[in-house]
């Protein structure tokens, strides 16, 4: 590969390491959570659907059902001695597991979600390589010379008479 090649692709290497470090750190940084008892309720109930309606998380629904399911959170925050994540559990024990609408990290969950970025990564990487075997190849092949030109033009004036018909 030329140097010119390699200086011409540089910047775009650099802009996906940038893109790719600024998403990580959006990734990563978490929100502190909620400072007080009703935004906690707030934020458990925007993570559970109601069971009955569709596509609606606890938060907006005003179902009867939904209203248990925040009455129940709302007892449980102000008790005090369960975490976030285990209210949650109690409510996807009692409801089934699909009542959370943010799946949780660990477990199948988390491997449902994490095998198609494994599969995206997998097929990029894969590309790559084929792309790169590709351009070797091509360079190998040399530079065309005038008879490749000519059986191309062949070939081109062949296909047009058969086009024709």
């Amino acid at each position: 590969m030329s140097v010119s090649h390699r200086l011409k692709a540089w910047p775009s290497w650099a802009a996906m390491f940038v893109v790719a470090v600024a998403l990580l750190a959006v990734g990563s940084t978490r929100d502190s959570g909620p400072l007080n008892p009703g935004d906690r309720i707030d934020a458990i109930s925007r993570r559970v659907a109601c069971p009955v309606c569709d596509g609606e998380s606890v938060f907006e629904s005003r179902n009867p059902a939904s209203e248990a399911i925040r009455a129940e959170i709302r007892a449980s925050v102000y008790d005090g001695v369960a975490t976030d994540d285990e209210i949650l559990s109690a409510i996807a024990n009692s409801y089934g597991g699909k009542v959370l609408l943010v799946p949780s990290s660990s477990g199948f969950d988390a491997l449902i979600w994490a095998l198609p970025a494994a599969g995206l990564m997998i097929g990029l990487v894969g590309l790559w390589f084929a792309f790169k075997r590709w351009r070797a190849e091509a360079s190998a092949l040399g530079v065309p010379t005038e008879g490749d030109y000519d059986l191309v033009e062949q070939a081109r004036e062949q296909h047009r008479g058969t086009s024709d018909d």
